[in-house]
């Protein structure tokens, strides 16, 4: 029983596990043969004795007739789809299968799922014929990402008389993934962003002047224009410089998982805001055509080091979906371990979601930028998200930080900082991006379109680069 919808058989077990199976009809006509045999001793009744004995075999009869029975029911599973957005339904189909000569008796499924995901499921089947199958289906949700076994299914065996109900496990289950929901984001260019994010290419010659040139061999229909001579003189066979080879811009998409820097907890909480924000954001950039990894503030990249995971962007994007599903707080003090990984090369456009900052970890989130073309961080408003949503108050075992000192901070190492208040929403925040350098000077939340008191309009030749739109 799998996703895929194989099939397998209940787990076996001994005649005494069958035996514990009787139910209170079958013990209790167990014990009134047991008791007439005994009489029927006493008395010197015969025929007590033969009705005795009747009344003791058939649950024993039952039991052994179930207890053959129960292997030749084969079950599958197919869930529809194994990877779901938070609030989205997946679809599971049951089909169990009578691969035995002999119908069923009543039969009652049940599947184990965890509590996130709902009730447990309960199916009963009257009878299946002798070669026969039936299909059932349930569906699952969660508002909460991660994931979620399913199974193993549990199957009821049961006899015509109700004398004995077995209780079989099959041996396999399957993982529900539930990753975190994606927003649509414009295709803005945020402030500051090298060339290469319209069209997600980038040209790198792969020579640098006559002396550096690397030729490679002449293949049937290379254009003889490109042919090198000085290098065909020296192999004594016809070298050809080699083409203009694209190179994929690159993105590195930091997610901020200290737990220190992130307070409550649930679907509406700070930290599920930024793990949505990140999915959101990496998702949007494979779509525009650029390489994205995933950084974390424990140093740990998703697809790698390099950031390129040799596969498409579905299974990039895919990959990514899958880790922000696990993702969980770290016990990391700061952000060293990150700042260490991104100073080893360029790394092209960097999008950062923090949690709280203080000073020093401001500095360290601003020395980051000196190794990218473009950097924007957008910083949750510890303040405003200790109030909560709902004006709940989320206390923290750190007193709250403003935001305004990290943002001063980081706007002058080179970052378009950007605070985010609870109900933020990330395409207002993300169109901000394209704006002035510096940011709204006030956290955007949800709502109507932003107007001038959410989002200043920029003035200059910010206005000019606004007005002029751009970015793929």
């Amino acid at each position: 029983m799998s996703g895929g919808g194989s099939e397998s058989t209940p787990e076996r077990s001994g005649l005494r596990a069958a035996l514990g199976g009787l139910t209170t009809r079958g013990r209790s006509f167990l014990a009134a043969g047991l008791a007439a045999a005994v009489c029927s001793y006493l008395l010197g009744q015969a025929d007590l004795l033969r009705v005795g004995l009747l009344l003791a075999a058939l649950p024993l009869v039952c039991v052994l007739a179930l207890h053959r029975t129960r292997y030749r029911v084969a079950g599958g599973r197919t869930l529809s789809p194994a990877r779901v957005p938070a609030a989205a339904e997946a679809r599971v189909q049951l089909r169990i299968e009578n691969v035995s000569r002999l119908p069923t008796g009543v039969l009652m499924l049940q599947d184990r799922v965890p509590y996130v995901l709902g009730p447990r499921p309960r199916f009963v089947l009257d009878r299946v014929e002798a070669g026969g199958a039936r299909e059932v289906s349930y569906r699952v949700r969660s508002d909460l990402r991660g994931r979620y076994p399913l199974g193993p299914l549990q199957l009821r065996l049961s006899d015509p008389f109700g004398m004995c109900e077995l209780t079989r496990s099959f041996s396999t289950s399957d993982t529900l993934t539930v990753v975190p929901r994606t927003e649509p984001l414009p295709p803005v260019r945020p402030t500051g962003e090298t060339s290469g994010y319209g069209d997600g290419r980038q040209r790198s010659l792969a020579l640098a002047g006559e002396d550096d040139i690397i030729p490679r061999g002449y293949r049937h229909g290379d254009d003889l224009r490109r042919v090198h001579w000085r290098s065909t003189a020296r192999h004594g066979e016809l070298m050809v410089r080699r083409e203009e080879q694209p190179r994929q811009a690159r993105c590195t998409v930091l997610l901020d998982t200290r737990r220190t820097a992130h307070r409550g907890a649930g679907p509406d909480s700070a930290f599920e805001w930024a793990v949505a924000g990140a999915a959101s954001t990496a998702v949007h950039l494979l779509e525009r055509g650029l390489s994205v990894r995933l950084l974390t503030d424990t140093g740990t990249s998703v697809p790698g080091p390099d950031g390129t995971g040799g596969a498409g962007s579905a299974d990039t994007a895919g990959l990514l979906l899958d880790t922000l599903a696990n993702v969980t707080h770290s016990e990391e003090e700061g952000l060293l371990a990150a700042y260490d990984v991104l100073r080893g090369g360029d790394e092209g456009l960097l999008i950062a979601f923090f949690g709280e900052l203080d000073e020093e970890q401001a500095a360290v989130a601003g020395r980051m930028r000196q190794r990218s073309g473009a950097a924007v961080a957008f910083v949750l408003d510890g303040d405003a998200w200790t109030q909560g949503i709902g004006g709940i108050r989320f206390p923290g075992p750190h007193p709250r930080i403003p935001v305004a000192g990290p943002l001063r901070i980081l706007r002058e190492a080179g970052w378009t900082a950007l605070p985010v208040a609870p109900g933020a929403s990330l395409p207002d925040l993300w169109r901000a991006t394209d704006r002035a350098g510096t940011g709204p000077e006030q956290p955007v939340r949800s709502g109507p379109p932003a107007g001038p008191a959410t989002v200043p309009k920029p003035a200059g030749r910010a206005a000019e680069r606004s007005a002029a739109g751009g970015g793929a």
